[in-house]
């Protein structure tokens, strides 16, 4: 059985795009999860957002961040394992994500992910505005 770390002393800080529909799902999926989680989360994408010494806010917007307990910020396949390794069912793709070779790969692929995001956000957006437009039909089992 793994240790439960104090969840009230994060030992990861997520710093993700809140105005991203895709970033808002993933990072909802992984909040989701248990209470106990060891993890803060950081909205960066507001013009007040806290960020970290030295960091620029479109760099942060741009690919995924998280910040350590001891301030070090990871970017990219680094920081999804870093993540991973924290979260309760996530902690084996963590482990997987250490093995080597694996993260060289897992960045390749987060690269070309990044190409893509432009259109799959639009794709989300219009998908989350049509949801919104489209009136709730009466439930015709009563």
């Amino acid at each position: 059985m793994e240790n439960q770390p104090d969840s009230s002393c994060p030992s990861v800080t997520v710093l993700y795009d809140g105005a991203c529909p895709l970033c808002r799902r993933e990072i909802g999926l992984y909040r989701g999860l248990d209470a106990l989680q060891p993890v803060a989360w950081r909205d960066v994408s507001t013009p007040q957002a806290e960020l970290p010494d030295g960091g620029d806010q479109a760099d942060y917007l741009a690919r995924f961040h998280v910040q350590l307990a001891d301030g070090t910020v990871l970017s990219g396949a680094a920081a999804f394992v870093a993540l991973w390794s924290v979260l309760p069912g996530w902690r084996w793709l963590g482990r997987v994500g250490r093995l080597p070779g694996m993260m060289t790969g897992m960045e390749i692929a987060y690269r070309l992910f990044l190409r893509l995001r432009p259109r799959m956000q639009r794709v989300a957006r219009w998908l989350e505005n049509r949801r919104l437009a489209t009136p709730l039909k009466p439930d015709r089992s009563e």
